[in-house]
């Protein structure tokens, strides 16, 4: 599984519909509108790298609005939840 963030800049009349048209992309997971430089954040989880570079290169770009993207690939991930969920094994009820 690949996961990336990727920070998205948008014209600003059209954030509401491109967090929706992104939102609804496959391998995007999640989309959410941020303060700051970027306006845009969403989350993608993917099978293969060549899958990611598919959903950003191909299908994310083409999203009416969008401008700039920096996309970061996740190496690992630090969640409280997931711990708890890991240290939680075996003392269910």
């Amino acid at each position: 599984m690949v996961s990336a963030i990727i920070l998205i800049e948008c014209e600003r009349q059209h954030v509401e519909e491109a967090a929706e048209r992104l939102a609804a992309l496959e391998g995007v997971s999640e989309v959410y509108s941020v303060a700051g430089r970027f306006d845009l954040v969403a989350i993608a989880r993917v099978a293969e790298v060549e899958d990611l570079a598919r959903v950003v290169t191909r299908h994310l770009v083409q999203v009416p609005g969008v401008g700039r993207t920096e996309t970061m690939v996740a190496f690992r991930a630090f969640s409280r939840h997931d711990l708890e969920a890991m240290f939680s094994i075996g003392m269910e009820d």
